[in-house]
């Protein structure tokens, strides 16, 4: 029934009877006395609700038996009636003392079935779409449905997907719904444009994005996904990348994306200002707080006087005052960063404030968005809880733990008023991201050949934050190997990584013996500061040389006597780790010390020191030129009678490149290595984007100058052995990286120019880049 006929049919009832008519199109206030003052009904008479059932009706309206109403209730009942959905139209008249409540039903959905989704299965989708089995048929929210789902696959990349709807009756007033879905092609991002840059290239700036340009591995990395959120978050990060080298005035002008409907693809352009470059000036800290002097905190200030200036570096700054000044009984303390600008010289003076803040107390911390991620996951990362002291800056360092890791491309802190003036609600909106990924690695080694392994991976096992690895290889020369690893990142509610790593593996040597092992390792990590942490690990080895079938021959046959040896080893690590970046790292240091003793048991008795640090330093912005500089030692010596040849060191291409894996250092007379105990290592490189390749790719080519050397045996070995003195290796090359899907690969190529007769090289070396 149309609202105007509605209208008409209530004007005509008035000639029949002193009454209210009301409909969907509103209330019509007849010339009743009783009613426009106020009425009083006896009952309530539903007609038309077969499925609704009349107390259901009854209970959707404001008019009651007994109790006076007006025009007003009669138009509330009429909306909520309409609210619920299950009445297509609703009419209220009065006659007599009856109130006569009249209703059409809507049709009931009896099934929802999607055609034509692959990208997004029916499950998703089903979360996606209101429309329900048993709830009401309406167009109006079917219609509102296909937009969602439209959106849905926005957010994967299909802007051109196409969505119809079939509705099939099926009798009693029940129905149907199809979605038809034309999934259409992915929608690309054909270009990303940057107007106003003279500092950076747009090269460099690509790299500070989330949005990538389209490209042939696109399909796998989802990085060229649009979004309206991913834009605002790539806003952030160019201005964050401003901000920490030297641009404080660093503003965007624009941020736009144009579709290209035709082409299906998009074009990203920022349109941006970015100001003179600063330094920093004077930096001191102040404090008003009784018992704070603000002369004692100047160590933990990290900004220095005429370094480039650096956002990130105040923001440390900042959380090391506050967390010092927490810790000495005042958690409502506050540090704010003065700036004192100076356009003459462009510099930024900074003055660290501390001053008591406001008492606030975090009423309750609100998770939002993660649907696959547990809540626990993400409230572990605050070092906060409801109850505590408000503190700003742990909310910020909890934003940066999120981030770090990388389980969502989105994540967004903001905080509202609570209960009352002194509380505050912290709301925490993510968006979670795939976290596993399939590898297929290929590798060569001159001993083994061409190896080829197999990996599954995943960050966020069942949304628990844990970590589970599962790989196989297998090559020439019969090698194989296999590993498992899993890791709990908060062991028993605490910050403690606790894990175990399982491992099989078997090769050969110059067809001289067999030699395989297995074993585990338990770990557990804990962390000392932001950047240091340590780890202690337990490892038990199982180790069988096999030369039943071989030429073996003394003096090495000497040396694996026995058959199968096993190894007990407790260790030590220290990690420190200041790196911007644990992919492709521009500044900071990394490094390592490590101690191990066995002895507890097993054939092996020994102690052992060894580590090993990297400096990465930005040479060229511009360029995105990064050189780093590289340093190893280590150490063993025996505890018991004497070393195994399995418990010396060995020493190669992985330190000094253009040499076998256990190409360097002492040797029986058959040409086997049988390590050492002491060696040195020393690396320098240059790496930069590989040129007329968009850099989105990932490729970098490096060139590098690597020096080592292996000295030194404990082992009893029949004959002579060579390469004991300690003479250093040195070898020159070039490599290329590529930040692939399936991890940073990289391929070197060496040439020794520093080396002994009888070292064995390997001038064309793949490995896995980065491996701290």
């Amino acid at each position: 029934m149309k609202a105007g006929s509605k209208f008409l049919n209530a004007v005509s009832a008035f000639a029949l009877s002193a009454g209210v008519v009301a409909s969907g199109a509103g209330v019509v206030v007849l010339a009743s006395p009783l009613v426009a003052q106020a009425a009083v009904i006896q009952r309530i008479d539903v007609r038309g609700a077969q499925r609704a059932g009349q107390e259901a009706v009854r209970s959707n309206i404001t008019i009651r038996p007994g109790v006076s109403f007006s025009n007003a209730d009669i138009d509330e009942s009429v909306k909520r009636l309409y609210g619920t959905g299950y009445f297509s139209d609703v009419r209220i008249s009065v006659s007599g003392s009856t109130l006569v409540v009249t209703v059409d039903e809507s049709q009931l959905v009896n099934q929802v079935v999607f055609n034509g989704n692959r990208k997004i299965k029916d499950d998703k989708l089903q979360g996606v779409v209101q429309t329900q089995p048993l709830g009401p048929y309406n167009e109006a929210l079917m219609n509102a449905d296909i937009q969602r789902i439209r959106e849905a696959y926005a957010q994967i990349g299909r802007n051109d997907v196409q969505v119809t709807t079939q509705v099939a009756p099926i009798g009693q007033g029940r129905v149907n719904i199809a979605y038809v879905i034309n999934e259409g092609d992915r929608t690309k991002i054909a270009n990303i444009n940057f107007v106003g840059n003279n500092a950076y290239g747009d090269r460099r700036l690509h790299d500070a994005l989330i949005t990538k340009e389209s490209g042939p591995l696109s399909f796998l990395t989802r990085k060229d996904v649009y979004s309206e959120d991913k834009l605002r978050a790539d806003e952030e990060a160019l201005r964050q990348f401003y901000y920490n080298h030297g641009y404080p005035d660093f503003r965007i002008i624009s941020s736009d994306a144009v579709l290209d409907e035709a082409k299906n693809e998009y074009t990203i352009t920022f349109t941006v200002e970015e100001g003179p470059r600063y330094r920093f000036g004077n930096i001191a800290v102040e404090s008003t707080v009784p018992g704070i002097d603000g002369s004692q905190l100047d160590n933990l200030v990290e900004t220095e006087s005429g370094d480039i200036y650096n956002a990130r570096e105040v923001q440390k700054s900042m959380e090391a005052i506050s967390t010092k000044v927490a810790a000495a009984g005042y958690p409502f303390a506050r540090v704010t960063p003065r700036g004192d600008r100076n356009f003459q010289t462009n510099t930024v003076g900074v003055t660290y404030l501390v001053d008591q803040g406001e008492r606030a107390y975090v009423e309750r911390i609100e998770i939002r968005g993660n649907t696959r991620t547990r809540d626990y996951v993400i409230r572990r990362e605050f070092d906060l809880s409801e109850g505590d002291a408000f503190n700003q800056l742990a909310i910020t360092r909890a934003k940066r733990r999120l981030e770090a890791l990388g389980y969502f491309s989105r994540v967004n802190i903001t905080t509202q008023g609570g209960s009352s003036s002194d509380r505050v609600v912290i709301v925490v909106d993510v968006e979670d991201q795939s976290t596993g990924s399939f590898g297929i690695g290929a590798g060569y080694a001159a001993n083994d050949g061409v190896l080829l392994e197999a990996s599954i991976e995943e960050k966020n096992f069942l949304g628990r934050g844990q970590y589970i690895r599962v790989a196989a290889g297998a090559g020439e020369n019969d090698a194989q190997t296999y590993s498992l690893s899993f890791t709990e990142p908060y062991f028993l509610g605490y910050r403690l990584a606790a894990g175990f790593d399982l491992f099989k593996s078997q090769t050969s040597s110059n067809d001289n013996y067999e030699y395989s092992e297995q074993g585990g390792t338990l770990r557990v990590t804990a962390p000392i500061t932001e950047q240091l942490a340590t780890t202690l690990r337990y490892t038990y080895k199982e180790i069988e040389y096999d030369e039943s079938s071989s030429n073996l021959v003394s003096p090495f046959r000497e040396l694996v006597a026995g058959g199968t040896y096993q190894q007990s080893i407790i260790g030590q690590t220290l990690t420190y780790n200041s790196l911007d970046s644990m992919t492709l790292p521009r500044e900071g240091v990394y490094a390592t010390v490590t101690h191990e003793f066995a002895g507890l048991g097993g054939d092996s008795e020994f102690y052992k020191i060894y580590g090993r640090a990297r400096y990465f330093h930005l040479l060229s912005d511009e360029l995105d030129l990064i050189g780093q500089v590289a340093v190893g030692a280590g150490h063993v010596v025996a505890t018991g009678d004497k070393l195994n040849v399995f418990d010396q060191f060995t020493f190669g291409g992985r330190q000094v490149r253009g040499f076998e894996s256990d190409g360097i250092g002492p040797r029986v007379s058959n040409g086997d290595a049988i390590g050492g105990t002491t060696y040195f290592n020393a690396s320098a490189e240059i790496s930069v984007p590989m040129p007329a390749i968009p850099e989105d790719f990932g490729l970098r080519a490096a060139v590098f100058a690597d020096a080592g050397t292996l000295y030194g045996n404990d082992v009893p070995v029949a004959g002579s052995v060579s390469g004991t003195s300690g003479s250093w290796r040195a070898s020159v090359g070039a490599g290329i990286t590529w930040a692939s899907p399936f991890g940073a690969l990289r391929v070197d190529y060496a040439v020794p120019v520093v080396k002994e007769d009888y070292d064995q090289e390997q001038r064309f070396r793949f490995s896995m880049a980065n491996q701290f």
